[in-house]
């Protein structure tokens, strides 16, 4: 099966010599492709995962992707975006249920769930996210925002800690850490994607702090970007800070892959800054990290990952 929708990149690592099915050496390479189409940062920090759990990561990556962009961008051959999440929503429990599937990224992400021993239902809220996101539009409180994240982001990082393993006498125990860093990385995407996500329909800026600093959706709508809108901005930059402050030190709790965990967090972190020197302009200028900045975060990450095993060593902590 040939995904159309998405771009295939000019290389793929090697799979051959890794703990896979032969048969579904093409499945986790498709889920790649799919994976370096859609984001140079999660692709970036992939490069520092263990050759063994990447296609693992890719194949995740690659069932959340294909979801959001039925709701987003593409349900060609559907009625509607609804019809094409539920099919998705069908698609993955009938994988389950029936231990096959067409579609080649479910098939892979059928034999990582096996392999790591990861319950179908840790993606439920996924489904239950993705649906509404097409009728849930704007977000009164944070609380109502968290409650959609619930869905949209944290069970991205509880799965993620499956793959990757933790060093903790409990593999829940690490969850509070993934699911900050969920949360602090989809909050970075969210404002930086302000003017893509209005020109969608959607508000994720809750109406609570638009309130609280005099911001209003015609201020939107027109592109405004005054005092009151930068202040905004900023309260929702701090908010984002501390869940990567809660988040850092729990990339320490990880068995394998804590590089490229600490670099994907240097990454989407560094979106903040971005913000930031692009004078606040979320409706005219995408946020991004050059690759000579990320080669620097990159760098960044390895020194903290380091600092933080030695410190684990010398406190006793064996992996």
């Amino acid at each position: 099966m040939v995904l159309k929708e998405y771009p295939y990149a000019a290389s793929v690592p090697t799979l051959q010599g890794l703990e896979l099915p032969h048969h579904l050496l093409s499945d986790y390479a498709t889920c790649y492709r799919i994976m370096q189409a859609a984001s140079k940062n999660y692709s970036a920090a992939s490069r520092m995962l263990p050759a063994d759990k990447l296609p693992h990561v890719t194949a995740l990556y690659a069932l959340m992707r294909v979801g959001d962009d039925r709701v987003d961008m593409d349900h060609g051959g559907f009625t509607s975006p609804l019809a094409a999440i539920q099919d998705w929503r069908d698609s993955y429990w009938s994988a389950f249920e029936t231990g096959r599937s067409e579609h080649p990224v479910l098939r892979a992400y059928l034999h990582t769930a096996h392999v790591f021993a990861i319950a179908p239902q840790l993606l439920q809220p996924y489904f239950r996210a993705m649906i509404e996101d097409l009728t849930i539009t704007r977000f009164p409180t944070f609380h109502d925002l968290l409650h959609y994240m619930d869905g949209s982001a944290i069970p991205v990082g509880r799965v993620m800690t499956h793959i990757l393993g933790a060093r903790t006498p409990h593999i829940t125990d690490a969850y509070p850490a993934a699911d900050a860093l969920a949360i602090a990385m989809q909050l970075s995407n969210f404002w930086r994607d302000i003017g893509e996500d209005w020109d969608r329909g959607r508000v994720y800026l809750p109406q609570e702090d638009l309130q609280r600093f005099g911001v209003t959706e015609d201020d939107l709508a027109a592109r405004r970007i005054d005092q009151g809108f930068i202040d905004l901005i900023e309260f929702e930059i701090n908010r984002t800070e501390t869940y990567y402050d809660q988040a850092r030190g729990g990339v320490m709790l990880l068995k394998s892959g804590r590089w490229a965990v600490m670099s994907a967090l240097e990454f989407y972190n560094a979106i903040l800054p971005g913000i930031q020197r692009n004078n606040y302009d979320v409706f005219n200028r995408r946020a991004g990290t050059s690759k000579l900045r990320k080669i620097g975060l990159i760098a960044r990450a390895w020194r903290q990952v380091r600092r933080g095993d030695w410190n684990s060593k010398t406190a006793g902590t064996h992996r």
